[in-house]
């Protein structure tokens, strides 16, 4: 694989669409390109090394922000009950647990980042749901379909940047440079 990060391509039907869905497509593939790049030709024991006193490992990252996408997209599809309708370990997020493997945290980011894919293509953009009751949320807010889309992209980046962090500390690797 390339030293040097270089932009994912969108190609087949999204590559064709245009305005605010083409731009959350592409920033969507753009940051996830970032997240992904850390972890290129790492083995298993590499991605589940904890470099920094965080219990943060680039395997947990993956992993992190794949459960955390999947719930989001669970919250455009059901509301605040969809984002927890599925059994979270929530401390067994951020590092890879016995039998997990890299390759397989990638296949599942993959599978969900399609999930996202296709639905960003047909969901009503202004579409409201009421944020579960949370102490990081305001008491009563809602979040259109649009800000939960910036939020996973946000997200998203915000990750790869702790993932470019532990891969240099871990062997000296860099996302850009």
């Amino acid at each position: 694989m390339s030293s040097t990060y270089t932009e994912p391509k969108t190609t087949g039907p999204k590559s064709t669409m245009t305005g605010e869905r083409a731009d959350f497509l592409q920033m969507l593939a753009k940051h996830r390109g970032f997240l992904k790049f850390t972890v290129r030709d790492l083995t298993d024991e590499q991605a589940n090394k904890r470099t920094t006193v965080s219990e943060l490992t680039l395997g947990g990252l993956i992993k992190h922000v794949a459960v955390t996408e999947r719930a989001w997209v669970n919250f455009i599809l059901e509301g605040a009950p969809g984002m927890f309708s599925e059994a979270v370990d929530w401390e067994a997020q951020f590092s890879m647990r016995a039998g997990e493997t890299l390759a397989g945290l990638l296949e599942q980011y993959e599978a969900i980042a399609r999930r996202t894919d296709e639905l960003v293509t047909t969901i009503d953009l202004d579409e409201s749901h009421a944020l579960p009751e949370a102490p990081w949320f305001e008491p009563g807010a809602a979040w259109s379909n649009r800000r939960v889309l910036m939020h996973i992209i946000a997200e998203t980046s915000q990750h790869a940047g702790h993932a470019d962090i532990i891969r240099e500390s871990l062997d000296g690797s860099k996302t850009m440079g």
